[in-house]
């Protein structure tokens, strides 16, 4: 057995503030002496450059993802006695603000390659109720958008792109969150495009909906003290918005050296027995916010998950920091029991829920830390 006597983080934020530092901290210092610490200037540039940066017309920065699928599905007016097809392989975020406007979530099963949504059974489960279609670009790997859009434009559906883990990420020669009718971004710390704190942001090509977005976000008021509808309070703090436009300018180079660790990867554990490695889609450029291979148990003894769970624990033990994105689909919840869904309705999602694990994946994750995550695999593997 590899012992190691350095650890391996499974991500590190910290060292990427280390290589900005003295940008960050002048932009906060200057912020803080402007005393505009909600809206302003300041959001008003992050957002067109932002906007700018996905060729498209309209970015509305908000307080978090979250709110961003919550404002972008009040915007396109779902909510009771409508559906909406997603991913249960997903952080809940996509699913509970479906429910949160009255809506139904409906469940299908997700690609055995790529996690992401199984557009076939999009298809089949589209009725008289569907509104719209939420699928997420999980891992930082984007859905194959052309296919879906055709799917939404035959049923007349809008498609919420949930993006909030693949800012930079593109599908064809388009970034993802330009296809669809809306896009949804998350700036939680550890996303490709991080902040200091919550934060979030929608893109769209549609003013209608923009301006209504804008509505919505502040207490539902166009002008001050006058308000047209049942709103929220959604803001992205000044402070945000001048880190977010620093780290802008550094995404594509961050993205990069998430895509050279994750070539790095496939490299030496594609062959691995035991392991299933993530497959890029042609046609798609992923970002890698997490790379997340699956750890088969076929021809072991124990369950899937048992099995992953003693890797990951030997793993630890060499110094191998390691996540579970996602230990438990959405379907089977006990916050979804209502809706029905039975073990093994979605084969697929179970499945990879207990045999995902996600290995150490950040821009400044260095080659010899690489090596260490490969061969103390490659080790409890043996």
């Amino acid at each position: 057995m590899i012992q190691s006597v350095n650890s391996v983080p499974a991500f590190d934020i910290k060292q990427q503030y280390e290589t900005i530092e003295a940008e960050v901290s002048a932009a906060v210092l200057e912020v803080l002496a402007s005393g505009r610490y909600i809206g302003g200037p300041l959001v008003e540039s992050f957002e067109q450059q932002f906007a700018a940066y996905h060729g498209v017309t309209h970015c509305i920065a908000c307080n978090s993802g979250t709110d961003a699928l919550f404002l972008a599905l009040r915007a396109l007016e779902i909510g009771v006695g409508d559906e909406v097809i997603t991913t249960p392989f997903t952080f809940v975020a996509t699913a509970e603000v479906i429910s949160a406007v009255g809506a139904k979530p409906i469940f299908v099963d997700i690609e055995n390659t790529t996690f992401n949504i199984d557009l076939q059974q999009v298809a089949a489960a589209i009725t008289p109720k569907t509104k719209a279609i939420i699928p997420v670009h999980l891992f930082g790997q984007p859905v194959d958008m052309t296919a879906l859009m055709a799917i939404a434009q035959s049923h007349n559906l809008a498609v919420i792109e949930d993006c909030a883990q693949s800012t930079g990420a593109t599908w064809g020669d388009a970034k993802v969150g330009s296809i669809g009718h809306i896009g949804c971004f998350s700036f939680y710390p550890t996303k490709n495009l991080g902040g200091c704190g919550d934060g979030g942001a929608i893109t769209t090509n549609d003013a209608a909906i923009a301006a209504k977005l804008r509505v919505l976000k502040e207490h539902g008021q166009k002008n001050r003290y006058y308000y047209e509808e049942v709103g929220v309070n959604s803001r992205l703090d000044a402070l945000q918005a001048a880190i977010l436009q620093i780290k802008l300018r550094h995404l594509d180079t961050w993205n990069n050296q998430r895509r050279a660790i994750a070539t790095y990867y496939q490299q030496f554990l594609s062959q691995v027995p035991g392991i299933i490695a993530p497959q890029e889609v042609a046609g798609g450029l992923s970002v890698w916010n997490q790379y997340t291979i699956r750890i088969s148990s076929q021809g072991r003894n124990g369950s899937s998950n048992t099995y992953r769970d003693t890797v990951r624990s030997q793993l630890q033990e060499r110094g191998v920091s390691t996540m579970v994105y996602y230990p438990h689909p959405l379907h089977l919840q006990p916050v979804y029991q209502h809706l029905g869904y039975q073990p093994g309705q979605l084969p697929v999602v179970e499945q990879a829920c207990h045999e995902v694990l996600s290995l150490p994946m950040f821009p400044e994750l260095a080659q010899p830390q690489q090596d260490q995550v490969i061969y103390a695999l490659k080790d409890c593997l043996a």
